[in-house]
C-alpha cells in the first residue's frame, strides 16, 4: 500500500488556530471528551514550567524555546472541514484554556492585554478581514454522536459562561483553568500577558493533514500506542448515525448501540479488534454468503462494509439483524433453555472447545438464514447441522492443520445454507485409511487445540455426561501421571504418555498434587473427599473419570492403548454416521 502524500509542517498554536480557513470538526464517530482535572492540571503545570523556567519570567527565550504538544491528525471532508482523527482531547482542552484566558483578559484595558485578547479571539472565532471576531462562528465544532455535553462545550466557547448546574468535563475543566488563572494573576500580576502569549506563540503542534479518512486512520494507529485507536465499529456507528434523519431516531439508535456495546463486551473476547468488531465480522459472513462470495481470502471488515458507500449500513434491517445475532450468541453463552433443547446445548458446549473460531461464523450464517420470525430454529435440523460440523471441523483439523485451510470447504457450505441447500461437504469427504493414518501419526500434545477438542467431544459421547457451565475452566489430565513415568519408567513406549488414550478433561479447581501420582491416590480427587479440616473437596463432573475411579484398580499402558483405539473407532463411526467418509 503506497503512502499518499502528507503535509506536515509544525505550527505554533497561534499559526494553526488563526489560519483563515481553520474549521476543525470533531466528527461523529469520535469518542466523547475524556480529559479530567488530572490531565488539565498536568498540562497547566507543564506549560507554566515551560513559560517561566525556574520560576523566572526573564529566562524564557521567545525566539528559540518551544514546547511540543503533540500531533493533530486530520483530513478534509467533502464540506471542507478538517475532521480530527487524532488530537481531539488536546485541541479541545487548548480551546477551553484559551477561552478561560480570554474571559480574564477581555476586560483589561492596557496595551498588552488588548493585544493578547485580540490574538485569542482569532484563535477561537472566525474573523472578518479586519480581524473582528464573529462570536457566533467558532473555529471548532463537535458532532460526537455519543457526547451529550457537546452543546455545553460550544456554549462555553461562545459565551465564556458556566453555570453551577453544568457538570460536564468541559465545564469542570473550564472552571479549573479559570481558578488557576485567577491564582496566577494574584501571585504574578506582572507576568499576566506573557503566559497566554507564550502558549500561543511557542507551543508547537504537528498538524498532519492526510488526503483521506483511511490514510488519516492509518497514521493515527501508527502514532498511537497510547490512545485507543478508532475501531471499525466506531466508523460503522457514524454511518448508521448519519443514515437516521430525525433526532428521535438518532437518539434511539445511540441508546440501542450503547446496549449492544455492553452486551458484546461481555460476550466476545477477540484476539484483535473490539468485541463490537467481532459481531460485525460474524454478521459479515452471512451477507457474504448471500452475495455468493466463496473466495477464501476474506477482505478486511471495513473494506467489506464500505462497499457502495456503506450501502449495507443504510438498510433498516441491518442494525436489527446485528441486535438479533448478538442476542442469539448471548443465549449460547448463557446456555438458554428457553431457546435451546438439552441436546443442542451439549453440542454447543463441545463446539465451544473447537480447535478454531470458524464454527462461530458458520453457526452465525446458519442462524441468520434459518431463524423463524421469533428467532427460533428447528431443533432437529439444527442438531443435525451441529453434529455434522463438529465431525467435519475436528477431522479436518487432523488432516489439514492450519485454520485457513478450513475456509475453502466452509465458505462453500455457507452459500448452500443461505440458498436452502443441505450442508454435505461432498467435495471434501475423508478416506477412512488416510484418516486412520493421520490420526495414528498425530501428536496430541497439550498445546495443540485439537487435543482438548477431541477430549471434549469424547466426554460428551457418553449420554450420561451432564452439561457443564460454559465458563467452567477445564484442563487436560494425564490419567497415567507424568510423574509416575519419571519414577517407575513402566511404559514400554514413553510416547503413550501423551497419547489421547491417556488424556481426559478435568476441572482446573481439582488440583491434583504432583506427589499423588499413583492411580490409587488420584481416585479420591476424581470422586471428591473430605479434608483433614473437614472440608468437602468436590469431585469431577466428568463421568468417565468417576466411572474409572469406582471400577478400576489401576490404569496401565494397556488401558491407554485400548482407550485410544476405542476413541479412534468411535470417531470414525461418528464421521460415518454424518456421511463424511467416502465410499472408496
Amino acid at each position: 500500500m503506497g503512502m499518499s502524500k502528507l503535509n506536515i509542517d509544525q505550527k505554533s498554536v497561534r499559526d494553526l488556530f488563526t489560519e483563515k480557513n481553520t474549521d476543525f470538526l470533531i466528527p461523529d464517530y469520535q469518542r466523547p471528551y475524556a480529559w479530567g482535572e488530572k490531565e488539565c492540571r498536568t498540562l497547566w503545570e507543564d506549560l507554566f514550567l515551560f513559560a517561566f523556567p525556574d520560576n523566572d519570567c526573564d529566562k524564557f527565550d521567545s525566539d528559540a524555546d518551544e514546547y511540543f504538544l503533540g500531533p493533530i491528525v486530520t483530513f478534509k471532508n467533502e464540506d471542507g472541514e478538517k475532521e480530527i482523527i487524532d488530537g481531539q482531547q488536546r485541541l479541545t482542552t487548548l480551546m477551553l484554556l484559551l477561552r478561560a484566558f480570554y474571559d480574564k483578559y477581555g476586560n483589561m484595558k492596557n496595551d498588552k492585554a488588548i493585544k493578547t485578547s485580540k490574538l485569542i479571539e482569532q484563535c477561537i472565532w472566525k474573523t472578518d478581514e479586519f480581524d473582528e471576531p464573529d462570536k457566533s462562528a467558532l473555529k471548532i465544532d463537535s458532532e460526537v454522536a455519543t457526547d451529550n455535553d457537546k452543546e455545553q462545550f460550544l456554549n462555553i466557547l461562545k459565551t465564556g459562561i458556566v453555570n453551577d448546574d453544568m457538570k460536564s468535563s468541559y465545564a469542570n475543566n473550564y472552571r479549573f483553568f479559570r481558578d488557576q488563572i485567577k491564582k496566577f494573576l494574584g501571585s504574578y500580576p506582572d507576568w499576566f500577558s506573557f503566559f497566554p502569549m507564550r502558549i500561543m506563540k511557542n507551543c508547537i503542534l504537528l498538524p498532519i493533514e492526510a488526503e483521506s479518512q483511511d490514510t488519516a486512520l492509518r497514521i493515527f494507529s501508527t502514532l498511537n500506542d497510547r490512545g485507543k485507536p478508532l475501531s471499525d465499529a466506531d466508523i460503522f456507528k457514524a454511518q448508521f448515525y448519519k443514515y437516521y434523519s430525525s433526532k428521535d431516531e438518532k437518539d434511539s439508535f445511540i441508546a440501542k448501540w450503547k446496549e449492544l456495546e455492553v452486551q458484546c463486551d461481555s460476550l466476545f473476547h477477540p484476539i484483535s479488534g473490539t468485541p463490537m468488531d467481532e459481531l460485525f465480522t460474524r454478521y459479515m459472513y452471512y451477507e457474504r454468503a448471500k452475495q455468493g462470495i466463496k473466495s477464501s481470502t476474506t477482505e478486511a471488515l471495513r473494506k467489506f462494509y464500505e462497499r457502495d458507500s456503506y450501502s449495507l449500513l443504510k438498510q433498516n434491517q441491518t442494525f436489527e439483524n446485528l441486535i438479533d445475532l448478538a442476542n442469539f450468541w448471548n443465549d449460547v453463552q448463557n446456555q438458554s433453555v428457553e431457546r435451546f433443547s438439552a441436546r443442542i446445548l451439549r453440542k454447543l458446549f463441545v463446539l465451544n472447545y473447537a480447535p478454531n473460531g470458524m464454527w462461530t461464523y458458520f453457526v452465525s450464517v446458519y442462524y441468520m438464514a434459518k431463524r423463524d420470525q421469533n428467532g427460533m430454529l428447528d431443533d432437529e435440523s439444527f442438531y443435525q447441522f451441529l453434529d455434522k460440523i463438529i465431525a467435519f471441523i475436528w477431522a479436518y483439523a487432523i488432516t489439514n492443520p492450519g485454520v485457513n485451510a478450513l475456509r475453502t470447504p466452509v465458505f462453500a457450505e455457507m452459500i448452500n445454507i443461505v440458498n436452502g441447500q443441505p450442508v454435505t461437504f461432498s467435495e471434501y469427504l475423508f478416506h477412512t485409511k488416510q484418516l486412520q493414518n493421520a490420526f495414528n501419526n498425530y501428536t496430541f500434545s497439550n498445546n495443540r487445540p485439537i487435543t482438548k477438542s477431541m477430549l471434549t467431544w469424547w466426554a460428551f459421547q457418553d449420554k450420561r455426561q451432564k452439561l457443564l457451565r460454559i465458563e467452567s475452566v477445564l484442563e487436560i489430565e494425564h490419567i497415567y501421571a507424568r510423574n509416575r513415568q519419571v519414577k517407575e519408567q513402566s511404559l514400554s513406549d514413553p510416547q503413550n504418555l501423551e497419547s489421547l488414550g491417556n488424556k481426559a478433561l478435568l476441572e482446573k479447581r481439582i488440583n491434583i498434587r504432583a506427589t499423588d501420582y499413583r492411580f490409587a491416590d488420584k481416585k479420591k480427587y476424581y470422586l471428591g473427599f473430605e479434608t483433614s479440616q473437614k472440608q468437602q473437596k468436590q469431585g469431577t463432573n466428568i463421568i468417565e473419570l468417576t466411572d474409572l475411579a469406582k471400577n478400576a484398580a489401576d490404569f496401565t499402558e494397556t488401558d491407554i492403548i485400548n482407550r485410544q483405539k476405542n476413541m479412534q473407532t468411535q470417531f470414525l463411526e461418528f464421521l460415518d454416521h454424518n456421511g463424511l467418509l467416502s465410499a472408496n
